[in-house]
């Protein structure tokens, strides 16, 4: 390994047509990818929530979502791995989703792009790495979304991986979550700017607004917005309704409301026994050292769920991070959890 010759760089990586689970066939694909690390060392595939986007890392000026726990001498060390992250198919942060151009019509595709799976997803990365003459990883992470793809790696490309790290994810997406991201997709779809799915990228939208702030309060806890809030008041207004109006605008101006949907409904369809004889079924062909972590309070992927999961594999070991922040644990108190990912990729086991 040349250790003085480090990579950081974002760039995209075309892999021409590429045919979905469904049996439609996107016919240019692109994904916007960062890689940081030395040249040569062992690749860390990272893959990202609903949100995130592939500046995991991100730089000291502009950190990347991971930042606390990936970069120099850091719990994922940048300076021994190699850091990949994709933004996913569907998104809309330069990998192709539904703001792209369908090269048959020459606009957007909005709603008239194919629905997504997590198997696209990887598929999809899977033939980035094949563009990058990546061969092998040394481990696949991700959390919520990222977690589902993790496990569909682990199932669909066992071979070139070495480690599976499945952060605040289950085998199937329950059927809390699934209400939840209907009433987020309803918001979405009932803004008046909306116009099935042809809106202006300059319009307000306040239905995505809406729909985040249902989100940051499923992924938290009613213990952390006591503890941050406090029913405190700001020129008569509540702290946590400046919060949540911050967080909801924050959104607006960084992502498509349709990748937003698109998103949501791939969620909805996680399942990684589909067609595979159930989940269990397909449970038992995951045989790589597998890490989960489950995150106390959370709503939307139950810890008891993953505790079920991680007692069905050969190779694997389950902790459960006690933590205010509920799902969105996974983003945060890296200090409470990182050096069990770092002595997982270390030692292959905790």
């Amino acid at each position: 390994m040349n250790s003085k010759t480090i990579i950081s760089k974002t760039a995209d990586v075309s892999l021409g047509p590429l045919r979905l689970t469904s049996g439609e066939q996107l016919e240019q694909v692109t994904l916007r990818y960062e890689l940081v690390g030395p040249a040569d060392a062992p690749v860390i595939l990272v893959c990202h929530a609903l949100t995130g986007n592939h500046l995991a890392v991100g730089t000291a000026d502009n950190p990347g979502w991971w930042r606390g726990l990936i970069g120099p001498d850091s719990y994922i060390d940048t300076d021994h791995y190699q850091v990949l992250t994709f933004n996913v198919l569907g998104g809309c942060h330069g990998s192709t989703g539904p703001a792209s151009i369908n090269p048959e019509t020459n606009e957007s595709y909005t709603c008239d792009f194919p629905a997504i799976t997590v198997r696209d997803m990887v598929h999809a990365q899977y033939r980035a790495l094949q563009q990058l003459n990546i061969t092998r990883l040394e481990a696949v992470i991700g959390g919520s979304l990222g977690g589902m793809q993790v496990l569909e790696w682990g199932i669909l490309y066992p071979d070139i991986i070495e480690k599976l790290i499945v952060l605040a994810a289950t085998p199937v997406f329950s059927d809390y979550g699934i209400a939840f991201n209907h009433i987020a997709s309803t918001a979405i779809k009932q803004d008046p700017h909306w116009n099935n799915g042809d809106y202006q990228t300059d319009d307000s939208f306040d239905g995505l607004a809406l729909a985040r702030m249902i989100g940051m309060i499923t992924y938290r806890t009613s213990d952390l917005f006591t503890e941050r809030f406090n029913r405190n008041q700001t020129n008569n207004d509540f702290d946590v309704v400046s919060y949540l109006n911050y967080q909801g605008q924050k959104l607006v101006n960084r992502f498509d409301p349709n990748s937003y949907l698109y998103l949501l409904d791939t969620m909805n369809q996680h399942d990684i026994g589909f067609n595979r004889g159930g989940w269990r079924e397909a449970a038992s062909q995951l045989n790589k050292p597998t890490l989960l972590l489950s995150y106390d309070k959370d709503l939307i992927y139950e810890p008891k769920q993953i505790k079920t999961l991680a007692d069905m594999l050969p190779d694997s070991t389950y902790h459960h991070i006690e933590t205010n922040f509920g799902h969105d644990g996974f983003l945060t108190e890296f200090e409470k959890w990182g050096h069990i990912v770092n002595d997982f990729l270390h030692q292959g086991g905790v």
